[in-house]
Protein backbone atom coordinates (compact mmCIF):
# COMPACT_ATOMS: atom_id res chain seq x y z
CA UNK A 1 0.00 0.00 0.00
CA UNK A 2 1.01 3.66 -1.07
CA UNK A 3 2.06 6.30 1.22
CA UNK A 4 -1.01 8.29 -0.16
CA UNK A 5 -3.59 5.56 0.11
CA UNK A 6 -2.23 5.16 3.86
CA UNK A 7 -2.94 8.36 4.68
CA UNK A 8 -6.33 8.25 2.86
CA UNK A 9 -6.89 5.17 5.36
CA UNK A 10 -5.82 7.01 8.33
CA UNK A 11 -8.21 10.49 7.07
CA UNK A 12 -11.28 8.41 6.68
CA UNK A 13 -10.44 6.22 9.92
CA UNK A 14 -9.94 9.68 11.81
CA UNK A 15 -13.27 11.07 10.86
CA UNK A 16 -15.13 7.60 11.41
CA UNK A 17 -13.67 8.28 15.20
CA UNK A 18 -14.88 11.78 14.94
CA UNK A 19 -18.52 11.13 14.11
CA UNK A 20 -18.81 8.06 16.55
CA UNK A 21 -17.33 10.93 19.17
CA UNK A 22 -19.96 13.65 18.78
CA UNK A 23 -22.86 11.22 21.23
CA UNK A 24 -20.72 9.25 23.16
CA UNK A 25 -18.11 10.35 26.25
CA UNK A 26 -15.86 7.04 26.17
CA UNK A 27 -15.28 7.10 22.42
CA UNK A 28 -14.98 11.34 22.93
CA UNK A 29 -12.32 10.52 25.02
CA UNK A 30 -10.35 7.80 23.21
CA UNK A 31 -10.56 10.23 20.58
CA UNK A 32 -9.18 12.96 21.71
CA UNK A 33 -6.60 11.57 24.80
CA UNK A 34 -5.65 8.74 22.64
CA UNK A 35 -2.96 7.27 25.86
CA UNK A 36 -6.07 6.02 27.62
CA UNK A 37 -6.29 2.90 28.59
CA UNK A 38 -9.65 1.69 30.04
CA UNK A 39 -10.72 -1.49 32.20
CA UNK A 40 -14.74 -2.84 32.71
CA UNK A 41 -14.44 -0.15 35.29
CA UNK A 42 -13.98 2.95 33.29
CA UNK A 43 -16.35 1.80 30.83
CA UNK A 44 -19.21 1.79 33.73
CA UNK A 45 -18.64 5.06 35.12
CA UNK A 46 -17.98 6.66 31.80
CA UNK A 47 -21.65 5.20 31.34
CA UNK A 48 -23.20 7.00 34.13
CA UNK A 49 -21.41 9.73 32.78
CA UNK A 50 -22.43 9.94 29.35
CA UNK A 51 -26.10 9.66 30.80
CA UNK A 52 -25.64 12.34 33.45
CA UNK A 53 -24.48 14.41 30.01
CA UNK A 54 -28.12 13.16 28.20
CA UNK A 55 -29.76 14.78 31.33
CA UNK A 56 -31.15 11.11 32.10
CA UNK A 57 -29.90 11.94 35.89
CA UNK A 58 -30.31 14.88 37.43
CA UNK A 59 -27.62 14.47 39.92
CA UNK A 60 -25.09 12.21 40.36
CA UNK A 61 -22.83 11.26 43.22
CA UNK A 62 -20.03 8.89 42.34
CA UNK A 63 -17.40 7.75 45.07
CA UNK A 64 -13.82 6.65 43.86
CA UNK A 65 -10.92 5.51 45.39
CA UNK A 66 -8.11 7.70 44.88
CA UNK A 67 -6.18 7.30 41.68
CA UNK A 68 -8.43 5.85 39.47
CA UNK A 69 -9.17 8.13 36.56
CA UNK A 70 -12.26 9.72 38.44
CA UNK A 71 -11.33 13.39 37.72
CA UNK A 72 -9.60 12.83 33.76
CA UNK A 73 -13.83 11.40 33.55
CA UNK A 74 -16.10 14.24 35.17
CA UNK A 75 -13.75 17.44 35.36
CA UNK A 76 -11.85 17.49 32.42
CA UNK A 77 -13.42 15.24 29.90
CA UNK A 78 -17.44 16.09 30.90
CA UNK A 79 -16.99 19.85 30.37
CA UNK A 80 -15.26 19.41 27.15
CA UNK A 81 -17.84 17.21 25.92
CA UNK A 82 -20.55 19.55 27.58
CA UNK A 83 -19.62 22.76 25.72
CA UNK A 84 -19.02 20.54 22.45
CA UNK A 85 -22.91 19.28 22.62
CA UNK A 86 -23.78 22.45 23.66
CA UNK A 87 -21.99 26.05 23.39
CA UNK A 88 -24.53 27.46 25.36
CA UNK A 89 -23.91 25.31 28.41
CA UNK A 90 -22.99 27.41 31.66
CA UNK A 91 -20.46 24.96 33.72
CA UNK A 92 -19.08 25.61 37.11
CA UNK A 93 -16.43 23.35 38.58
CA UNK A 94 -15.46 23.14 42.07
CA UNK A 95 -12.47 21.18 43.86
CA UNK A 96 -10.88 22.40 47.37
CA UNK A 97 -8.79 25.55 46.15
CA UNK A 98 -8.37 27.84 43.16
CA UNK A 99 -5.06 26.25 42.54
CA UNK A 100 -6.75 22.54 41.87
CA UNK A 101 -9.34 23.70 40.11
CA UNK A 102 -7.36 26.34 37.78
CA UNK A 103 -5.37 22.66 37.06
CA UNK A 104 -9.03 21.06 35.34
CA UNK A 105 -9.13 24.52 33.52
CA UNK A 106 -5.58 24.04 31.76
CA UNK A 107 -6.33 20.62 30.98
CA UNK A 108 -10.07 21.44 29.59
CA UNK A 109 -8.60 23.94 27.47
CA UNK A 110 -5.90 21.63 26.21
CA UNK A 111 -7.94 19.67 25.37
CA UNK A 112 -10.26 21.94 23.32
CA UNK A 113 -7.53 23.11 21.81
CA UNK A 114 -6.75 20.10 19.86
CA UNK A 115 -7.25 19.02 16.18
CA UNK A 116 -8.86 15.82 17.32
CA UNK A 117 -11.53 18.12 19.55
CA UNK A 118 -12.13 20.50 16.44
CA UNK A 119 -12.89 17.16 14.52
CA UNK A 120 -15.32 16.05 16.84
CA UNK A 121 -16.92 19.71 17.69
CA UNK A 122 -16.10 21.84 14.83
CA UNK A 123 -18.81 25.20 16.49
CA UNK A 124 -17.11 24.47 19.68
CA UNK A 125 -13.86 26.84 20.10
CA UNK A 126 -11.28 28.66 22.28
CA UNK A 127 -11.13 32.57 22.57
CA UNK A 128 -8.58 34.58 20.50
CA UNK A 129 -7.22 38.08 20.74
CA UNK A 130 -9.71 38.65 18.29
CA UNK A 131 -12.07 37.56 20.38
CA UNK A 132 -14.02 39.79 23.32
CA UNK A 133 -14.85 36.42 25.14
CA UNK A 134 -12.67 35.63 28.36
CA UNK A 135 -9.86 32.56 28.51
CA UNK A 136 -8.26 32.98 32.13
CA UNK A 137 -7.23 30.34 34.55
CA UNK A 138 -10.61 30.95 36.40
CA UNK A 139 -13.15 31.39 33.37
CA UNK A 140 -13.34 29.96 29.97
CA UNK A 141 -16.36 31.74 27.78
CA UNK A 142 -17.20 30.21 24.45
CA UNK A 143 -17.03 32.71 21.45
CA UNK A 144 -20.39 33.50 19.56
CA UNK A 145 -22.09 31.59 22.58
CA UNK A 146 -23.37 31.96 26.22
CA UNK A 147 -21.81 29.17 27.32
CA UNK A 148 -18.72 29.00 29.56
CA UNK A 149 -16.60 27.30 32.20
CA UNK A 150 -15.77 28.66 35.43
CA UNK A 151 -13.19 26.98 37.55
CA UNK A 152 -13.09 27.83 41.40
CA UNK A 153 -12.43 26.77 44.87
CA UNK A 154 -14.62 26.44 47.67
CA UNK A 155 -15.48 29.38 49.42
CA UNK A 156 -15.14 31.12 45.77
CA UNK A 157 -17.94 33.31 44.57
CA UNK A 158 -20.24 32.22 41.88
CA UNK A 159 -21.66 35.41 40.87
CA UNK A 160 -22.83 36.14 37.37
CA UNK A 161 -25.00 34.25 34.87
CA UNK A 162 -26.62 31.07 36.29
CA UNK A 163 -25.03 27.70 36.72
CA UNK A 164 -26.79 25.01 34.27
CA UNK A 165 -24.10 22.45 35.50
CA UNK A 166 -22.42 22.58 38.98
CA UNK A 167 -19.33 20.06 38.56
CA UNK A 168 -17.80 19.06 42.09
CA UNK A 169 -14.47 16.74 42.49
CA UNK A 170 -12.56 16.47 45.95
CA UNK A 171 -13.75 19.52 47.69
CA UNK A 172 -11.06 18.37 50.60
CA UNK A 173 -7.63 18.50 50.04
CA UNK A 174 -6.77 16.05 52.58
CA UNK A 175 -7.57 14.46 56.14
CA UNK A 176 -7.35 17.08 58.23
CA UNK A 177 -9.26 18.95 56.48
CA UNK A 178 -12.16 16.80 55.82
CA UNK A 179 -12.20 15.50 59.86
CA UNK A 180 -11.70 19.15 61.09
CA UNK A 181 -16.26 20.34 62.06
CA UNK A 182 -14.90 23.76 61.38
CA UNK A 183 -13.88 22.93 57.90
CA UNK A 184 -16.95 20.59 56.95
CA UNK A 185 -18.86 23.34 58.25
CA UNK A 186 -17.24 25.47 55.82
CA UNK A 187 -17.91 23.19 53.06
CA UNK A 188 -21.33 22.93 53.71
CA UNK A 189 -22.29 26.16 54.01
CA UNK A 190 -20.64 27.47 51.04
CA UNK A 191 -22.76 24.58 49.17
CA UNK A 192 -26.03 26.02 50.15
CA UNK A 193 -25.26 29.83 50.44
CA UNK A 194 -23.73 29.83 47.39
CA UNK A 195 -23.82 26.72 45.21
CA UNK A 196 -27.27 25.90 45.56
CA UNK A 197 -28.31 30.15 45.01
CA UNK A 198 -26.72 29.76 41.46
CA UNK A 199 -28.83 27.06 40.35
CA UNK A 200 -32.52 27.14 38.23
CA UNK A 201 -34.93 24.18 38.11
CA UNK A 202 -32.89 22.46 35.21
CA UNK A 203 -29.73 22.54 36.64
CA UNK A 204 -27.98 19.23 37.26
CA UNK A 205 -25.39 18.38 39.87
CA UNK A 206 -22.97 15.99 39.76
CA UNK A 207 -20.16 15.38 42.25
CA UNK A 208 -17.75 12.90 42.05
CA UNK A 209 -15.04 12.42 44.66
CA UNK A 210 -13.52 10.34 47.08
CA UNK A 211 -15.10 10.09 50.65
CA UNK A 212 -13.06 11.38 53.71
CA UNK A 213 -15.63 11.17 56.17
CA UNK A 214 -19.04 9.85 57.53
CA UNK A 215 -20.56 14.17 57.54
CA UNK A 216 -18.50 14.76 54.40
CA UNK A 217 -20.48 17.10 51.42
CA UNK A 218 -21.55 13.47 50.21
CA UNK A 219 -23.01 12.47 53.39
CA UNK A 220 -24.19 15.85 54.08
CA UNK A 221 -26.29 15.76 51.08
CA UNK A 222 -27.53 12.40 50.66
CA UNK A 223 -28.87 12.83 54.64
CA UNK A 224 -30.34 16.13 53.21
CA UNK A 225 -31.65 14.92 49.82
CA UNK A 226 -32.05 11.22 50.13
CA UNK A 227 -31.13 8.81 47.63
CA UNK A 228 -32.97 8.78 43.86
CA UNK A 229 -36.11 6.44 43.47
CA UNK A 230 -39.38 6.75 42.52
CA UNK A 231 -40.64 8.24 45.67
CA UNK A 232 -38.01 10.83 45.90
CA UNK A 233 -36.82 12.05 42.12
CA UNK A 234 -34.91 15.10 43.95
CA UNK A 235 -33.07 12.59 45.43
CA UNK A 236 -29.49 11.59 44.32
CA UNK A 237 -28.57 8.84 41.67
CA UNK A 238 -25.72 7.04 43.97
CA UNK A 239 -22.72 5.06 42.45
CA UNK A 240 -19.90 3.39 44.83
CA UNK A 241 -16.98 1.49 43.21
CA UNK A 242 -14.87 0.51 46.63
CA UNK A 243 -11.45 -0.56 45.90
CA UNK A 244 -11.59 -4.16 47.08
CA UNK A 245 -15.31 -5.45 46.40
CA UNK A 246 -17.83 -5.96 49.31
CA UNK A 247 -20.38 -8.37 48.57
CA UNK A 248 -21.56 -10.61 45.29
CA UNK A 249 -21.52 -9.13 41.47
CA UNK A 250 -24.14 -6.81 40.67
CA UNK A 251 -25.27 -5.19 37.28
CA UNK A 252 -22.57 -2.16 38.19
CA UNK A 253 -20.11 -3.97 39.26
CA UNK A 254 -19.22 -7.20 38.31
CA UNK A 255 -16.57 -8.60 40.80
CA UNK A 256 -16.51 -11.36 43.49
CA UNK A 257 -15.57 -10.48 46.91
CA UNK A 258 -12.25 -9.10 47.70
CA UNK A 259 -11.04 -8.27 44.12
CA UNK A 260 -9.47 -4.96 43.43
CA UNK A 261 -11.19 -2.20 40.84
CA UNK A 262 -7.93 -1.62 38.64
CA UNK A 263 -5.15 -4.41 39.67
CA UNK A 264 -2.99 -3.06 36.59
CA UNK A 265 -2.37 -0.68 38.74
CA UNK A 266 -3.48 -0.95 42.39
CA UNK A 267 -3.05 -4.81 43.00
CA UNK A 268 -5.00 -6.33 46.64
CA UNK A 269 -1.44 -6.95 47.56
CA UNK A 270 -1.03 -3.26 47.78
CA UNK A 271 -4.42 -2.77 48.80
CA UNK A 272 -4.35 -5.34 51.55
CA UNK A 273 -1.05 -3.35 52.73
CA UNK A 274 -2.85 0.56 53.31
CA UNK A 275 -5.75 -1.34 54.96
CA UNK A 276 -2.95 -2.72 57.00
CA UNK A 277 -2.00 0.26 57.96
CA UNK A 278 -4.53 2.68 58.66
CA UNK A 279 -7.90 0.65 58.75
CA UNK A 280 -9.92 3.66 59.13
CA UNK A 281 -8.43 5.73 56.39
CA UNK A 282 -8.52 2.91 53.94
CA UNK A 283 -12.08 2.20 54.47
CA UNK A 284 -12.98 5.70 54.06
CA UNK A 285 -10.67 6.47 51.11
CA UNK A 286 -10.64 3.01 49.07
CA UNK A 287 -13.81 1.24 50.21
CA UNK A 288 -15.87 4.85 50.51
CA UNK A 289 -17.10 3.71 53.78
CA UNK A 290 -16.03 5.99 56.08
CA UNK A 291 -16.78 5.23 59.59
CA UNK A 292 -16.46 7.67 62.92
CA UNK A 293 -13.85 5.99 65.27
CA UNK A 294 -16.28 5.90 68.00
CA UNK A 295 -18.79 3.47 66.49
CA UNK A 296 -15.98 0.66 66.06
CA UNK A 297 -16.39 -2.26 68.70
CA UNK A 298 -12.72 -2.78 69.31
CA UNK A 299 -11.19 0.56 69.19
CA UNK A 300 -9.03 -0.51 72.04
CA UNK A 301 -7.35 -2.62 69.78
CA UNK A 302 -5.61 -6.26 70.71
CA UNK A 303 -2.93 -7.21 72.86
CA UNK A 304 0.42 -9.33 71.18
CA UNK A 305 2.70 -11.82 72.15
CA UNK A 306 5.71 -12.87 71.57
CA UNK A 307 6.44 -15.98 73.82
CA UNK A 308 3.80 -18.50 74.52
CA UNK A 309 4.02 -20.11 78.04
CA UNK A 310 4.37 -23.16 78.08
CA UNK A 311 2.24 -26.33 79.54
CA UNK A 312 -1.10 -24.72 78.34
CA UNK A 313 -3.98 -26.32 77.89
CA UNK A 314 -5.37 -25.89 74.33
CA UNK A 315 -8.92 -25.57 73.14
CA UNK A 316 -10.61 -24.55 70.25
CA UNK A 317 -14.35 -23.11 68.80
CA UNK A 318 -15.48 -23.00 65.77
CA UNK A 319 -18.73 -21.23 64.15
CA UNK A 320 -19.65 -22.79 60.76
CA UNK A 321 -21.16 -20.69 57.98
CA UNK A 322 -24.43 -19.75 58.47
CA UNK A 323 -25.02 -18.90 54.99
CA UNK A 324 -22.83 -18.90 51.78
CA UNK A 325 -21.97 -15.37 51.97
CA UNK A 326 -20.60 -15.80 55.37
CA UNK A 327 -17.42 -17.14 56.82
CA UNK A 328 -16.64 -20.37 58.74
CA UNK A 329 -14.50 -19.48 61.76
CA UNK A 330 -12.38 -22.03 63.67
CA UNK A 331 -10.16 -20.17 66.56
CA UNK A 332 -7.35 -22.45 68.11
CA UNK A 333 -6.30 -21.13 71.67
CA UNK A 334 -4.10 -21.75 74.86
CA UNK A 335 -6.06 -20.98 77.71
CA UNK A 336 -5.09 -19.49 81.00
CA UNK A 337 -7.49 -17.90 83.93
CA UNK A 338 -6.90 -14.31 82.69
CA UNK A 339 -6.29 -14.95 78.99
CA UNK A 340 -6.53 -16.79 75.77
CA UNK A 341 -3.53 -16.83 74.14
CA UNK A 342 -4.61 -17.53 70.02
CA UNK A 343 -2.78 -19.94 68.19
CA UNK A 344 -4.37 -20.17 64.94
CA UNK A 345 -7.51 -19.18 62.84
CA UNK A 346 -8.98 -20.50 60.27
CA UNK A 347 -10.86 -18.26 58.15
CA UNK A 348 -12.24 -18.86 55.22
CA UNK A 349 -15.49 -19.09 52.45
CA UNK A 350 -14.72 -21.71 51.70
CA UNK A 351 -16.85 -25.40 51.15
CA UNK A 352 -17.52 -27.89 53.94
CA UNK A 353 -15.81 -30.38 52.48
CA UNK A 354 -12.75 -28.20 52.51
CA UNK A 355 -13.14 -26.67 55.69
CA UNK A 356 -13.71 -29.49 57.59
CA UNK A 357 -10.13 -30.86 56.29
CA UNK A 358 -8.73 -27.86 56.83
CA UNK A 359 -10.59 -28.11 60.80
CA UNK A 360 -9.15 -31.55 61.34
CA UNK A 361 -5.31 -31.14 59.78
CA UNK A 362 -5.34 -27.87 62.14
CA UNK A 363 -6.57 -29.56 65.18
CA UNK A 364 -4.22 -32.05 64.82
CA UNK A 365 -1.08 -30.08 64.22
CA UNK A 366 -2.30 -27.62 67.16
CA UNK A 367 -2.81 -31.07 69.80
CA UNK A 368 -6.34 -29.38 70.57
CA UNK A 369 -7.66 -30.84 74.00
CA UNK A 370 -11.32 -29.69 73.88
CA UNK A 371 -13.17 -28.33 71.04
CA UNK A 372 -16.59 -26.47 70.85
CA UNK A 373 -18.39 -26.64 67.77
CA UNK A 374 -21.56 -24.40 67.69
CA UNK A 375 -24.40 -26.90 66.37
CA UNK A 376 -26.72 -24.28 64.94
CA UNK A 377 -27.37 -24.58 61.33
CA UNK A 378 -25.72 -27.99 59.96
CA UNK A 379 -22.74 -27.67 62.66
CA UNK A 380 -23.62 -30.97 64.12
CA UNK A 381 -22.88 -32.97 61.35
CA UNK A 382 -19.76 -30.75 60.89
CA UNK A 383 -18.83 -32.27 64.10
CA UNK A 384 -19.24 -35.41 63.41
CA UNK A 385 -17.16 -35.56 60.28
CA UNK A 386 -14.48 -33.37 61.38
CA UNK A 387 -14.21 -36.10 64.66
CA UNK A 388 -14.15 -38.59 62.13
CA UNK A 389 -11.50 -36.90 59.85
CA UNK A 390 -9.07 -36.46 62.99
CA UNK A 391 -9.45 -40.00 63.75
CA UNK A 392 -8.33 -41.04 60.65
CA UNK A 393 -5.21 -38.90 60.83
CA UNK A 394 -4.26 -40.33 64.20
CA UNK A 395 -6.11 -37.69 66.50
CA UNK A 396 -7.50 -39.98 68.80
CA UNK A 397 -7.16 -37.08 71.78
CA UNK A 398 -9.41 -34.35 70.82
CA UNK A 399 -12.59 -33.78 72.89
CA UNK A 400 -15.06 -32.48 70.41
CA UNK A 401 -18.29 -31.13 71.77
CA UNK A 402 -21.54 -29.84 69.91
CA UNK A 403 -23.02 -26.44 71.47
CA UNK A 404 -25.73 -25.10 70.11
CA UNK A 405 -26.38 -21.23 70.80
CA UNK A 406 -29.18 -19.57 72.06
CA UNK A 407 -28.04 -16.26 73.25
CA UNK A 408 -28.49 -13.03 70.62
CA UNK A 409 -25.24 -12.57 68.48
CA UNK A 410 -25.16 -9.20 68.63
CA UNK A 411 -25.91 -9.09 72.00
CA UNK A 412 -23.30 -11.37 73.24
CA UNK A 413 -20.69 -9.66 70.78
CA UNK A 414 -21.67 -6.38 72.40
CA UNK A 415 -21.40 -6.92 76.17
CA UNK A 416 -18.29 -9.38 76.18
CA UNK A 417 -16.31 -6.72 73.83
CA UNK A 418 -14.32 -4.99 76.89
CA UNK A 419 -13.64 -8.77 77.88
CA UNK A 420 -12.00 -9.41 74.45
CA UNK A 421 -10.22 -6.33 74.70
CA UNK A 422 -8.64 -7.52 77.99
CA UNK A 423 -8.31 -10.94 77.96
CA UNK A 424 -7.55 -12.22 73.83
CA UNK A 425 -3.78 -12.22 72.94
CA UNK A 426 -3.30 -12.10 69.40
CA UNK A 427 0.43 -13.33 68.00
CA UNK A 428 2.62 -10.78 66.77
CA UNK A 429 1.66 -9.44 63.23
CA UNK A 430 -1.48 -11.35 63.48
CA UNK A 431 -2.75 -8.22 60.98
CA UNK A 432 -1.06 -9.82 58.18
CA UNK A 433 -0.73 -13.92 58.96
CA UNK A 434 -5.09 -13.17 59.22
CA UNK A 435 -5.60 -10.51 57.55
CA UNK A 436 -9.66 -11.24 56.13
CA UNK A 437 -10.25 -12.06 60.05
CA UNK A 438 -8.51 -8.68 61.04
CA UNK A 439 -10.41 -6.81 58.49
CA UNK A 440 -13.68 -8.07 59.77
CA UNK A 441 -12.87 -7.81 63.46
CA UNK A 442 -11.29 -4.18 63.19
CA UNK A 443 -13.96 -3.33 61.23
CA UNK A 444 -16.80 -4.51 62.71
CA UNK A 445 -19.15 -1.23 64.51
CA UNK A 446 -21.15 -1.05 67.43
CA UNK A 447 -24.33 0.18 65.30
CA UNK A 448 -24.93 -0.35 61.78
CA UNK A 449 -24.91 -2.67 59.15
CA UNK A 450 -21.49 -5.02 59.20
CA UNK A 451 -21.33 -6.95 55.95
CA UNK A 452 -19.67 -10.05 58.17
CA UNK A 453 -19.76 -10.96 62.06
CA UNK A 454 -18.28 -14.25 62.22
CA UNK A 455 -15.12 -12.76 63.26
CA UNK A 456 -16.20 -11.26 66.85
CA UNK A 457 -18.96 -14.35 67.05
CA UNK A 458 -16.04 -16.96 67.07
CA UNK A 459 -13.75 -14.82 69.56
CA UNK A 460 -16.49 -14.04 71.44
CA UNK A 461 -17.27 -17.40 71.93
CA UNK A 462 -13.58 -18.52 73.11
CA UNK A 463 -14.35 -16.14 76.44
CA UNK A 464 -17.73 -17.38 77.14
CA UNK A 465 -16.48 -20.85 77.24
CA UNK A 466 -13.92 -20.82 79.71
CA UNK A 467 -13.21 -23.64 82.05
CA UNK A 468 -15.10 -23.07 85.30
CA UNK A 469 -16.53 -19.55 84.13
CA UNK A 470 -13.83 -17.71 85.56
CA UNK A 471 -14.66 -15.07 83.64
CA UNK A 472 -17.60 -14.13 85.77
CA UNK A 473 -15.51 -13.89 88.63
CA UNK A 474 -13.46 -11.10 87.23
CA UNK A 475 -15.82 -8.86 86.26
CA UNK A 476 -13.74 -6.14 87.97
CA UNK A 477 -10.76 -5.77 85.80
CA UNK A 478 -12.38 -5.35 83.12
CA UNK A 479 -14.96 -2.88 83.88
Amino acid sequence: MTKRKNEMLYQLLFEKSARMSRTDLLKFTRHTFQRFQTTWFHEVYYNILDNFIKKKYKKVAVFIPPQHGKSLGSTVMTPSFLVGTNPDNRIAIVSYSATKAGEFNRQIQRVMDSTEYASVFPATRLPTTKDKSVRTSEMLEIPEHIGSIKTIGVGGALTGSPVDILIMDDLYKDAEQAWSPVQRGKVQDWYTSVALTRLHNESQQLMVFTRWHEDDLGGFILKEDGVYSADNPNGWVVVTFPALKIGKPNDIDPRKEGEPLWPERHSKEKLISLRDKDKRVFDSLYQQDPMPLYGLMYDKGFKTYETLPSNLPVKSYTDTADTGNDYLCSIIYAETPLHNYVLDVIYTQQSMEVTEQLVAKAHTRWKVQDAIIESNNGGRGFRRNVEKACREIGNFYTNFEDFHQTMNKETRILTNSSKLQNMILFPLNWEHIYPDFHRDLMGYNRVGKNAHDDAPDALTGTIEHKKDKVVNNLEGVFY
